[in-house]
Formats: C-alpha cells, sequence, structure tokens
C-alpha cells in the first residue's frame, strides 16, 4: 500500500509544489521555448515525474511505471479511440469527394472567407465538439479550413482557439457527469454553474477568430457577424443549461449560432474583400459551389455529421444503454493499492466500456457513412491505414501526457499542487479556473481535469468558506482555455493540417490567447464570488 504525502519535503507544502511544478513547467518550456516536438516533450516531462514520485514523494519505482501503464491504457479507449475513429470518418468525407462539397456548401451561406471560418471553426466546430470532443472538432475544423484555402498554420490556430467555449459540455456534457461523480454536487446544479461562465468567453470568440485571421480590418468590416454568431451562442448555451437541457446545450448553441448567422446574412453582408486579400489563400467563391453540387450532392456531405447527431442521441435512451452496458466490464487495476494522505483509498477502478465508448459508436458511424458514400470496404479499410500512419506521432504524446497525469495524480504530486494554491484563501477563487486551465493544458481533457481536480476544488472551497458548486464549475470552465495549448491538441491540429513538427510555433501562436481569455474567467469566477456578480448563479 503507498499512501500520499502532500508535503514530503521537510513538511513544506511550498518546496513540495517546486518540485510537483517541475513535469508541468518542463513540458511547457520543450514545447514553447525549446521548439521540442510534442511526443519527446512529454516523454522526457513523463520521466522527469517519474523520478519526482519516486525520489520526492516515495513512490516505489514499480507502482510509479504501473500508474503510467494505468494512464497510458486508459488513454486508449477514451481519447485514441475517439480521435482515430473521428478522424478516420473526415477522411471517408475526403476519399469520396463529399468533403469538399460540405466545405463549398459554406461558401452558398456567404463568399466571406472570414464568415465561412466562423461558421466552419465555431458553430460547426462546437457541433463537433457536442458529440464528440476529445480533439475531434480540431482536426475536422481544421482540414476544412484548410480546404477552404487557408494556410495551414493560420487553419490550425483558429481551429485550436474556437475550440474553447464547447469543451465543458463536449461529448454530450461528459466532463460534467464526471465532475458531479467526484464531487457529489449534482449533475444539474455543476451544469447550471458552468453554463453561467463558458457562455461569457463564449460571445467574444468569434471576434478573436477574425482577429486571428484578418486584423483590423476583418473586425472592422465583419464584427456584426462575429457578435452575431458569438451571442448567439452564448445566449442559447446559457438558456440550455439553466432551463432545458444540460446534455444538449453544445448542440442547442452551435445550431443557435448557425442559424442566426444564416438569418443576419439575409439581411447583411460585409464589405467585400480585394481579390488578393489573401494572397490567394482562398479559392473557392459561392458561384463555383452553386454550378458544380446538386441538393442531392449536399444532403450526402452532411449525412455523417447528421448521422453522428443520431446515434449519439439515439444512446441516450435507457434500453439502448442497457444493451451498450453488456459490453462494459469493470475491474481493479491489477498491483495498485493507494490510499490518500488522509488514509482513505484512492479509487484505482478501469472501465473497459467496449459498446458505449464514443469511439465504438464513431466507428459505427463510419461504417454506414462508406456504405452511404458508396466507399468499398477495401478503400475503407485502406483509408483507416493511412489515418492510423497520419496519427502516429500524436499517439505518443497522448499515450505519455496521460501517463503523466495519473503519476501526477497518483503519486500526491497533483494534490500538493492545489492544496499550495488553496492557501490563497478568498483569493482562490481567482485561481480556482487556473487550476483547471492546467490540469487540461497536461491532459488535453476538460474530463481527465475534472477528475484530477474536481474533488481537490471542492475541498479547497470548504477550508477557504466559498461555493463547492462555484469552484467546480470554475475547474471546468478554467479548463476549457488550456484546451488549445494541450499537446495532445497540438498534435492533433498539426496533423489535421499536415503540419506535422511544427506544433511548437502553433503553441507559440495560441499561447497568448489562451493566457488572456483565462484572466477573463478568473475575473469572472473571483467577481462571482463576491456580490458584485453573485446575482448570476
Amino acid at each position: 500500500m503507498f499512501q500520499q504525502i502532500y508535503d514530503p519535503v521537510n513538511g513544506s507544502l511550498f518546496a513540495s509544489a517546486l518540485f510537483a511544478m517541475l513535469p508541468l513547467l518542463s513540458m511547457f518550456v520543450m514545447l514553447g521555448w525549446l521548439k521540442i516536438s510534442p511526443h519527446v516533450s512529454a516523454a522526457v516531462s513523463l520521466v522527469i515525474c517519474i523520478l519526482v514520485a519516486a525520489f520526492v514523494y516515495h513512490m516505489p519505482m514499480g507502482v510509479a511505471f504501473n500508474v503510467g501503464a494505468y494512464g497510458a491504457v486508459f488513454s486508449v479507449l477514451t481519447v485514441l479511440w475517439i480521435i482515430v475513429n473521428a478522424i478516420w470518418l473526415y477522411n471517408l468525407t475526403v476519399k469520396s469527394g463529399h468533403f469538399a462539397v460540405l466545405r463549398d456548401s459554406f461558401a452558398l451561406i456567404s463568399d466571406d472567407p472570414r464568415i465561412q471560418a466562423i461558421l466552419i471553426a465555431f458553430s460547426f466546430g462546437a457541433l463537433i465538439e457536442a458529440l464528440a470532443g476529445a480533439g475531434t472538432p480540431v482536426a475536422i475544423a481544421g482540414a476544412m479550413l484548410v480546404a477552404i484555402g487557408l494556410h495551414p498554420l493560420k487553419a490550425a490556430v483558429i481551429a485550436l482557439v474556437a475550440d474553447t467555449a464547447p469543451v465543458a459540455f463536449g461529448a454530450l456534457s461528459v466532463p460534467i457527469t464526471t465532475l458531479a461523480q467526484v464531487t457529489g454536487i449534482p449533475f444539474e446544479e455543476l451544469g447550471h454553474h458552468v453554463g453561467h461562465q463558458t457562455p461569457v468567453i463564449a460571445a467574444f470568440v468569434p471576434l478573436v477568430l477574425v482577429w486571428i485571421m484578418d486584423g483590423k480590418r476583418g473586425l472592422r468590416q465583419t464584427w456584426v457577424a462575429a457578435v452575431t454568431a458569438g451571442l448567439a451562442f452564448g445566449i442559447a448555451q446559457w438558456a440550455s443549461a439553466s432551463f432545458f437541457s444540460v446534455v444538449l446545450a453544445d448542440v442547442v448553441g452551435a445550431l443557435a449560432s448557425a442559424a442566426a448567422m444564416v438569418v443576419l446574412l439575409k439581411f447583411w453582408q460585409p464589405e467585400k474583400l480585394p481579390a488578393d486579400a489573401f494572397q490567394n489563400e482562398v479559392t473557392k467563391t459561392a458561384g463555383q459551389v452553386a454550378i458544380t453540387h446538386s441538393r442531392k450532392q449536399l444532403m450526402l456531405a452532411y449525412a455523417p455529421y447528421a448521422l453522428i447527431i443520431a446515434i449519439f442521441t439515439i444512446v441516450q435512451f435507457g434500453f439502448v444503454q442497457k444493451w451498450l452496458n453488456l459490453g462494459t466490464f469493470k475491474f481493479a487495476w491489477p498491483g495498485l493499492a493507494i490510499s490518500a494522505q488522509d488514509g482513505k483509498a484512492v479509487g484505482t477502478m478501469f472501465t473497459l466500456n467496449t459498446l458505449s465508448a464514443a469511439g465504438s459508436l464513431l466507428l459505427v458511424a463510419g461504417v454506414i457513412t462508406a456504405m452511404m458514400l458508396r466507399v468499398s470496404a477495401a478503400q475503407a479499410a485502406e483509408t483507416y491505414g493511412k489515418t492510423l500512419v497520419q496519427m502516429r506521432w500524436a499517439v505518443p504524446t497522448v499515450l505519455c501526457v496521460m501517463a503523466l497525469a495519473f503519476v501526477m495524480n497518483y503519486s500526491g504530486q497533483t494534490g500538493t499542487l492545489g492544496r499550495w494554491l488553496a492557501g490563497t484563501g478568498s483569493a482562490f477563487a481567482f485561481l480556482s479556473p487556473v487550476i483547471g486551465w492546467i490540469g487540461v493544458a497536461v491532459t488535453g481533457s476538460d474530463n481527465s481535469a475534472n477528475a484530477l481536480f474536481g474533488a481537490l476544488q471542492v475541498a479547497a472551497a470548504h477550508e477557504t468558506g466559498l461555493s463547492p458548486a462555484l469552484l467546480a464549475a470554475a475547474n471546468a470552465s478554467g479548463g476549457v482555455l488550456g484546451k488549445m495549448i494541450s499537446p495532445q491538441s497540438l498534435a492533433v491540429g498539426a496533423a489535421a493540417v499536415g503540419i506535422i513538427g511544427q506544433e511548437g510555433l502553433i503553441f507559440r501562436k495560441v499561447v497568448g490567447w489562451s493566457l488572456i481569455l483565462l484572466l477573463a474567467m478568473a475575473v469572472l469566477v473571483y467577481l462571482q464570488s463576491t456580490p458584485v456578480l453573485s446575482w448570476m448563479l
């Protein structure tokens, strides 16, 4: 039995926190400053994490390796299985030629590439996040932006920044479900609180996207559309989480955003861009689309995504879940017996949900899509193999990052960092979103960050006299802003747009936006903990 100690360095929480920071700091320095590739950065950081666990936190080396293996295996079904099958489904649409039709369909709404970027990365990306999560919208939106002619680097940056506000409710609100499980706070209450935080940031994200794409000119010419898309999404997400459905908050927000844009563009159009505005980055025009594609082709192009919505909706029915649960197996991870500093056992149960996993559902959607789009079995299998090759560097990155997260959590390093930050008292409300941000930056998953830090946020709330529901929600809301800088997301984004090896450059382009939006969220949560904005909750 290994027992966690949160202040192993001479009983000092601060000194212990300095060591606990080393794996995270090393990863950020290697990615952002030394420009080392994500898979190497993640692997080196994992080694550092294991050494800290063994020599500072006194976790036996064998246990540390076992915990790392637990995290890596955990990531296969919860992360990699989703990403691989989502990108395979996307590659099938490319193979059949229907992705080009889908791409062109956005030009039917507007021939302005800045408007198309909002529709693709923000509105459509939010819908994909609502259904699948785990980096899927970054992969699909990034590839679509490149397909409409954007420079790959710019496409990756826009896709990553856009995948923020929907993340907390992603994959049909799985992160909120996890947060409820680890904190004991009712699911609806947590969803209500998150729904009063992330929509505020969402309202400004389209403005950021336009700035990234076209600077001051873009803001001046398209701010009406950006504000419309952001407000429609934010208001709809807020309303759904508060009064209708936490599970469908992103779906409602995404559809409302797209609908508002379509209506707006019937009465308003942005100022025409010069022909060489993006130096031939964008080559498609609405006129070409109208001539080239029939209504049937457009319907087939959207069919795979409608299919995903249908499948993920059907599995919410109780009798379907009961059938899918026949493929779920739970068992304690072999060789692990860990307790917290207070002596309570730390859970090490492993859930193998072969049928109900999001990745399995996406695989089913991919098989049906192949048949719908008349892709032969041989072509589908060949495309799957090419997808695995495409993801060859993303896979080790994800495995190492999740192994690192588990070693940090089970050795006590995560607990040290959280308790040290909780020492700030009432100011912890400001730092609470930062903890979630750190969790997602490391794991690439708001769900994982909630699992890592959710209970810690509640413990800190009790110690500081703050609202447990507010701080737990802040973990999820702050975490979404770390998504764009996580090695997992960077690897997926780079692979999707065809610039593998330039993840460090993407990191440097998005980290500033991540910090600016995080600051805004931290201020919002702090004010919500005071009479100034407590009425929002």
